[in-house]
């Protein structure tokens, strides 16, 4: 179920408003069987594979929590096969085999010429036939898989719970209904925030009581998301998805354009989707954690990361850089730990060479910005005055910029044909701002321009300035359902409703 579709307009109200009036040892029922409905609406079967993974890791955490020594890890080391065994087959199944079958051709002349020649089993038809048979042919692949909706996110914060236990920082949940009810929490099932057990399980054992102020928090929050969503994002995304979608007949400019365009629209589409669901848990009662921190004022590209997709850098942090030893190891080892993180942070978003080569732009970023900050740190070089700063903000940006070509383009040839045609200012048609299809409806025309325009301005301006608006309640009723309502007003007037996914659910 979308967030910004009308089955949720009717779904959340309803959902909350039988929260409140069950009594406490109800709600986790009511909250897991609305959690079911909420992932359901999008295909029924692959609930399968959530109750599936459920089952293991609830077992699993308490034999791990009860075993001695050895023992421990490997209960542990049978949960993440689990999680990680659905991933891979899921996600990443056909990208390999395919990527197999492109490869295997020009070995397999050379290893059925040697297969015959050497006739290492003489004798055996069937077997040589039927390895004949194989190298000649293509592994096959199941292009009838779709890959379930937000199963990296679920499977994350399942992989958190076992290894916390493990660690010792977290009791095995003895509740079955509650701890499934930890990663099918409907708020943050398909995108997060990734959650620790630490912060949510415990509350989802604690007695919640309507909260005015968790009302008016919660509902600003879920239009503020909305806002981002259907305002800004759907509406860059009209040009976006017409620039990228035949780049080779766009001008360099409008390419340069369609790249930024994607970076404020990715950031409004998956913040937008993180401030709904921290919206709507709130209003439950329930706190999840900050998921972006205003990321595009970042100085730098390690500031960038301690500000985008919170939830997902610090789990890759504790979970995997950590693990291999941090910056507690020799430098060299520590800037390899840094790129082997973002390497698996590019695959972990998806299988494509895109994403790959995305996160190894990243993983160049980080080591060249160590080296750096580590060269002019010895040289006592002074970077604290406006000049560095911005020089700093700009440089990141168009370097994140650069790396969401490879995030967006569709496959590794088209990324580097945008930029081919923006490094050589190729323009095979003149330069337009405002792109319109043959009907004129669906293009990105003046007034698109305009609302993107006013609606970004605005945004930023409450995100760098006026940030307690959000998040805090200021007991100032009437400023706050002011700015409520201009958010619904927004929406509703202006607000492109098509049933857009968010970008982050093919994750």
């Amino acid at each position: 179920m979308l967030f910004n579709s009308y089955q949720f307009l009717l779904f959340f109200p309803i959902v909350t408003l039988i929260y409140f009036l069950l009594p406490h040892r109800l709600r986790w029922f009511h909250l897991l069987m609305a959690s079911f409905l909420f992932y359901m609406a999008f295909l029924p079967i692959y609930v399968l594979i959530l109750v599936v993974t459920i089952v293991i890791d609830y077992f699993a955490g308490i034999y791990i929590e009860q075993a001695q020594g050895q023992r421990r890890k490997q209960y542990l080391i049978i949960s993440l096969i689990a999680n990680i065994g659905f991933l891979c087959f899921f996600k990443y199944y056909d990208f390999i085999i395919t990527n197999l079958n492109d490869v295997l051709p020009f070995h397999i002349p050379i290893l059925k010429e040697l297969w015959i020649s050497a006739q290492i089993i003489e004798g055996n038809n069937v077997i040589n036939t039927a390895l004949n048979s194989w190298l000649g042919t293509d592994l096959d692949i199941l292009q009838t898989i779709i890959l379930p909706i937000g199963l990296s996110f679920h499977t994350f914060q399942a992989m958190s719970y076992t290894i916390e236990v493990y660690r010792g920082n977290q009791k095995a949940e003895r509740h079955f209904g509650i701890y499934a009810l930890y990663v099918m929490f409907y708020p943050q099932l398909v995108a997060g925030p990734i959650e620790r057990p630490q912060n949510i399980l415990h509350q989802f054992h604690e007695r919640k009581h309507f909260s005015a102020e968790n009302l008016i928090v919660g509902l600003r929050l879920m239009a503020w998301g909305l806002f981002k969503k259907v305002v800004i994002a759907d509406r860059l995304s009209i040009y976006v998805n017409m620039v990228y979608g035949d780049p080779e007949n766009y001008h360099w400019l409008n390419l340069v354009i369609a790249t930024i365009y994607f970076a404020i629209q990715i950031y409004c589409d998956f913040s937008g989707y993180s401030d709904i669901a921290i919206g709507a848990a709130r209003v439950m009662g329930f706190d999840l954690m900050v998921n972006f921190r205003r990321p595009y004022f970042a100085t730098n590209i390690k500031e960038f990361w301690e500000k985008w997709h919170i939830s997902l850098s610090t789990w890759f942090r504790d979970y995997l850089y950590k693990p291999l030893g941090g910056n507690r190891v020799a430098f060299a080892r520590y800037l390899l730990n840094i790129a082997i993180v973002f390497m698996v942070s590019g695959i972990w978003h998806g299988a494509n060479w895109t994403f790959i080569i995305w996160g190894a732009l990243h993983a160049v970023y980080q080591v060249s910005f160590i080296l750096f900050n580590r060269y002019a740190t010895e040289k006592d070089m002074q970077r604290s005055n406006w000049a560095w700063r911005a020089g700093g903000w700009l440089l990141t940006f168009v370097c994140v910029c650069f790396a969401w070509i490879f995030f967006r383009a569709q496959n590794v040839g088209q990324a580097f044909t945008i930029i081919n045609q923006i490094g050589t200012l190729h323009a095979p048609t003149a330069f337009n701002w405002m792109l319109m299809e043959s009907n004129n409806r669906t293009g990105f025309g003046i007034t698109s321009l305009v609302l993107v325009v006013l609606g970004c301005t605005y945004m930023f301006w409450i995100e760098k300035k006026n940030q307690p608006l959000l998040t805090e309640y200021n007991n100032k009723p009437v400023r706050d359902m002011a700015m409520l309502a201009f958010l619904v007003f927004a929406i509703i007037t202006v607000g492109v409703f098509v049933n857009e996914s968010f970008i982050y659910f093919q994750f």
